[in-house]
């Protein structure tokens, strides 16, 4: 089954390749010419390696630090021009042998991102059959992708989530009501102790992937947990009467907003919170040290963003004399936070 990301969710291959090109590649003609040929010469180093039969996990960990230094020092349009140039490369073959770059780089279900992805970084259980099957070169890529410095956020990012569950439960008693946002597979209800022990009214897990919204419907049967099939366009626009949360996130879904429709859906989400409820959402953090192996052979690209763009959104969203706001960092300093308390 294919999911595109259409006019429905608002979250498109245009829009992102709008939010990350500044200009024209012409303005930049030698600058390109010159890392071309520089990326040229570490792509044909890397096809050596792999000839003699090198560590795989060696092998990948000098290629993303020689990617994310070329990422960091060109331009973003020569950045953006180089990517195809990667991707066309032999090499690549050997690298989707990793079942999460393959994952991501084939996309299944249609879009960057996805849930099953998540599952590959979270080392979950539902992948463990395929990466068993993966071949040995596979299986030694994905011993080192699955730890670079954007998975371990990303399950940092899961674990501060059931964290924030659970204490909001704690807080408000056995009626806390949960929002999550582009929900995934909702793999932090599985660690979550308040759902466990029967302390949640609802959990609504809301998304626009049909099979996550299966998997999540089949998962937690029985539990406070409900899954709705709906996207970010469903929010902004009240498609479903889904009432008001003492908590509300979306984990990974600012990655993919412009600035503009991140503003409106923070607006939109403060409006359903309850007295004293808590909207939290997170963004992988700019100067991330794996993006250029992810933007090139994952083909994933994300909106990075800096402090400064969290506190935007968040002042451009609300009355600061009406709430308590705070951004922060994860423990890896990968991924920001911000965390909006709508005071009673």
């Amino acid at each position: 089954m294919q999911t595109v990301f259409d006019g429905k969710s608002l979250i498109t291959a245009k829009m992102i390749a709008g939010s990350l090109r500044r200009g024209k590649l012409e303005h930049h003609g030698e600058e390109f010419e010159n890392a071309r040929v520089e990326l040229a010469l570490i792509l044909h180093a890397t096809h050596q390696q792999i000839e003699q039969r090198k560590d795989p996990a060696e092998i990948i960990r000098r290629l993303m630090s020689y990617l994310n230094a070329t990422r960091s020092k060109v331009h973003p349009d020569v950045w953006q021009a180089l990517i195809p140039v990667v991707q066309n490369h032999p090499v690549l073959e050997y690298f989707l042998e990793d079942p999460l770059t393959r994952w991501s780089f084939s996309k299944p279900r249609g879009y960057s991102g996805d849930a099953e992805l998540l599952d590959y970084i979270y080392c979950d259980p539902h992948v463990a059959e395929t990466v068993a099957n993966a071949s040995e070169i596979g299986k030694a890529l994905y011993t080192h992708t699955q730890d670079v410095p954007s998975c371990v956020a990303a399950r940092e990012r899961r674990d501060l989530l059931t964290r924030y569950v659970d204490e909001t439960a704690t807080k408000t008693g056995p009626q806390t009501e949960v929002l999550a946002i582009a929900a995934g597979h909702l793999r932090e209800a599985n660690r979550s102790a308040a759902l466990a022990e029967g302390r949640l009214k609802r959990w609504v897990a809301l998304d626009q992937d049909p099979q996550s919204v299966g998997l999540i419907a089949r998962d937690f049967q029985g539990t406070a947990v409900e899954a709705i099939d709906g996207s970010v366009r469903t929010v902004l626009t009240r498609g479903h009467k889904l009432g008001k949360f003492d908590l509300i996130y979306a984990s990974g879904l600012y990655d993919y907003l412009a600035h503009n429709v991140a503003v409106k859906l923070t607006k939109t989400c403060l409006q359903m919170l309850k007295p004293n409820g808590t909207f939290l959402f997170a963004n992988y953090a700019e100067g991330n040290p794996d993006a250029g192996y992810r933007e090139t052979f994952m083909d994933w690209v994300l909106l990075l963003r800096s402090e400064v763009d969290m506190w935007n959104i968040v002042n451009a969203s609300v009355d600061r004399n009406a709430v308590d706001a705070q951004v922060f960092f994860g423990e890896n300093r990968n991924v920001l936070y911000a965390v909006i308390e709508k005071r009673g």
